[in-house]
């Protein structure tokens, strides 16, 4: 069974019935909606959303400095008081 990521969970046809509902019942929780017990989606306010990108445009960030970092044949010496 896959594991369900977020603590308020609705079945398809109640989302259906009524989504703004669900996502104010929510109170700026992720939301998983159900289909025949699977999470089918996951809703989430753009505020939370713009985060999840962030962070992950932030990881991507990292993982380039690192790899550059690791390559020191492109290093540049730089005297500290000249910046």
């Amino acid at each position: 069974m896959d594991a369900i990521l977020a603590d308020v969970v609705v079945s398809m046809s109640e989302f259906k019935k009524n989504p703004a509902a669900v996502l104010r019942g929510a109170n700026n929780r992720p939301v998983a909606v159900l289909n025949h017990n699977r999470a089918a989606f996951y809703m989430v306010e753009p505020p939370l959303f713009e985060a999840l990108m962030e962070e992950l445009a932030d990881r991507e960030l990292y993982r380039k400095v690192l790899r550059r970092m690791a390559d020191k044949s492109k290093a540049v010496e730089v005297d500290i008081d000249s910046l």
